[in-house]
């Protein structure tokens, strides 16, 4: 089988065509988001197994990315059947792999060691910046250059501290490629980039998503290696609840940073398991009444052990009155910068021992490395970030505030057991 040049030039930019035709046995390709990057991968894979017999493993940063690369996979091939006067058919097709007429397949999963270990065939590392164990995969999957495979790397820049920006910066036995959003915009992509560049309002993170420059991560204070290596898509923004669990209690810690016209307030659920501090609920609310804030507070408060309430500002009238309400579950916290570097130090430390688990979520993400240490000229610490419209890292403090409702003796709280009708009808709510 083959696949004429003519075939791809109909379906890729200029960048991609570029991409795709360079057969080096090792190339990386820094891109910006958004530019078609997984499509290009998807194509390359489906032309190595249509030229010739191999296996061709695409691994990328979640379950989720790596089933809509595999859509793609799927979709180039629908494409050529349309296209070729040959008979493009799988011979089997699953939600992870294809199998094509000549015995090639293409196989894509979640990022991990053990799946690339002893695997023969051409490797593809879709946003390799943001794998977990990305040099324990490396180590993994090198081996198969050695006999004859191809290494493909992509990826969004995400940080110095990482093994894509090593191979990126010193690696020499590299083919590569660049292309930032302006680049792509010169060779046919069809977007707005003052658009996106209002939509991101960072200038930071703009520069890093979408102009592929590596921001130095000096000042940052959390890493995005380590909160990369703490990002897991069994932590949710939104919090469900079997009926099952209708008369269990469960270990939740509830962290609330409030604001108003400015910053947002944040409602962040951990559930502890063992050591591990799961993500259950990351809520925010912009410019809502003082009400309303309250309602949500007063809706999860019966269903935590603890929780911690910033209470500076704005926010102490509504400690003062969930206190009143709630007793000893509920603690006041007044940001000093004493508390804050308290707060801070052990929010980190749960990242640098991985005892945290986050979503897989951009705003999440930026938010926690947004937050900087900065010593003043008297000598004193202080953290703080810049503030945006998506707030001041607010979800950074309503994060820290719940692991620290959880440090703190738990308060003999009497529970009352709930059928599963209570259950289900909180849940469904409209809290969560």
């Amino acid at each position: 089988m083959s696949m004429a040049s003519g075939d791809r030039r109909a379906i890729l930019l200029p960048y991609q065509q570029h991409w795709v035709n360079d057969r080096a046995p090792l190339k990386i390709w820094l891109a910006a988001r958004q530019i078609g990057k997984s499509f290009a991968i998807a194509m390359e894979a489906v032309t190595e197994a249509v030229r010739d017999r191999c296996n061709n493993l695409i691994l990328s940063s979640s379950e989720r990315q790596s089933k809509e690369v595999m859509q793609k996979v799927f979709s180039h091939l629908r494409y050529l059947r349309v296209r070729s006067s040959e008979i493009i058919k799988a011979e089997r097709e699953t939600k992870e792999e294809v199998v094509l007429p000549n015995g090639s397949r293409i196989i894509s999963l979640p990022a991990n060691p053990d799946t690339v270990r002893g695997f023969s065939g051409n490797v593809f590392l879709d946003e390799f910046a943001f794998h977990k164990d990305a040099r324990e995969i490396w180590k993994a999957m090198y081996p198969t250059v050695t006999r004859g495979y191809k290494v493909r790397i992509t990826s969004t820049p995400n940080g110095k501290q990482n093994m894509f920006y090593e191979l990126w910066a010193a690696d020499s036995r590299f083919s590569k490629h660049r292309t930032d959003i302006y680049e792509a915009v010169r060779q046919g992509l069809k977007v707005d980039v003052d658009e996106l560049r209002a939509g991101m309002n960072d200038a930071d993170s703009w520069a890093q998503e979408f102009e592929c420059r590596f921001i130095d991560e000096a000042t940052a204070y959390i890493t995005y290696e380590m909160i990369t290596a703490c990002e897991d898509e069994n932590a949710t923004r939104e919090f469900t609840v079997s009926n099952t669990d209708g008369k269990k209690v469960r270990d939740f810690y509830l962290g609330v940073d409030i604001g108003r016209k400015k910053d947002l307030t944040v409602f962040w659920l951990w559930e502890k398991i063992g050591d591990v501090f799961w993500t259950r609920m990351v809520k925010e609310l912009l410019r809502v009444p003082f009400r309303i804030q309250r309602d949500e507070l007063y809706r999860l408060l019966p269903f935590v052990r603890r929780c911690c309430i910033d209470s500076s500002g704005i926010g102490a009238q509504l400690a003062e009155e969930a206190i009143e309400r709630f007793g000893s579950v509920v603690e006041a916290v007044t940001f000093t910068s004493a508390v804050k570097e308290d707060l801070a130090v052990t929010f980190r430390r749960k990242f640098e021992d991985r005892l945290v688990r986050i979503p897989i979520d951009r705003d999440i993400r930026e938010d926690i490395h947004s937050v900087k240490k900065f010593t003043t000229a008297a000598g004193n610490v202080r953290f703080d970030a810049e503030g945006t419209e998506s707030g001041h890292a607010d979800r950074f403090w309503a994060g820290a505030l719940g692991i620290h409702a959880a440090a703190q003796p738990a308060a003999s709280v009497a529970y009352e057991a709930l059928d599963s009708r209570d259950f289900k009808s909180f849940a469904t709510s409209g809290c969560f």
